[in-house]
């Protein structure tokens, strides 16, 4: 299983944008050459991610990107499945009626806990966290 790449630029995108001061926002464009991410994708992504509640977009010249909540307030499951849907590791896990195997399944308890395990550690990994993460990295990465 793979996030989808839209999946992981909407990542990027939030965790860029969490970095701004309270308040602030940021031009899409910034972000996108930035993060490295093709505009018109990226448009698309901060349009779904508004949608969904996690960003904020305005347009205009005092527009632009800000969080619609605190970096706390969002977790990394919220903005993959925001941007993929509901997280499943196999078409079983979510609806039990897809799989001719049901019942008779060795793996399918397999399946259901690792489903339980990837959701639960996204939904407790908050973009806060992230941010933490981050300046522990670049503060072990740049010279003294």
């Amino acid at each position: 299983m793979q996030i989808t790449r839209q999946a992981d630029y909407a990542v990027r995108a939030v965790l860029h944008v969490a970095q701004l001061a309270e308040g602030e926002r940021l031009a899409t464009s910034v972000i996108a050459e930035e993060e490295n991410i093709p505009l018109p994708f990226l448009a698309k992504i901060v349009s779904q991610l508004s949608v969904k509640g996690i960003l904020d977009a305005m347009r205009g010249a005092s527009g632009g990107v800000r969080l619609a909540r605190t970096p706390d307030e969002i977790s990394l499951r919220e903005v993959i499945e925001a941007i993929d849907g509901e997280i499943s590791l196999n078409r079983c896990v979510l609806n039990a009626d897809a799989c001719p195997s049901t019942g008779v399944c060795p793996v399918h308890e397999v399946w259901c806990e690792a489903q339980k395990d990837l959701v639960s550690r996204l939904e407790s990994t908050t973009f806060d966290h992230l941010l933490k993460r981050q300046a522990d990295l670049q503060s072990t990465t740049q010279p003294a």
